[in-house]
């Protein structure tokens, strides 16, 4: 089972918070410098959607929790 994760780019205030907490699972866009999912995890190659494993559900969803601004989506 995985977690799905939704990301309001256009909202993200860089803030590093996200890909501090799970480097694993996402980063900043080089093109942008907003919040992605790491190539790996995307659903169909979109920076702002993506599935994670089980065993990183909580550093993800400790993301989701710490973002400032509440952009990152978990379900």
């Amino acid at each position: 089972m995985s977690v799905k994760v939704t990301i309001n780019r256009e909202e993200c205030t860089s803030c590093e918070t996200c890909w501090i907490t799970a480097p694993e699972f996402f980063e900043q866009d080089p093109a942008d410098s907003f919040s992605s999912v790491v190539e790996k995890y995307r659903v169909g190659g979109n920076p702002a959607e993506g599935e994670g494993p089980d065993d990183l559900k909580d550093k993800i969803q400790e993301s989701a929790d710490s973002c400032p601004v509440q952009i990152i989506e978990v379900a």
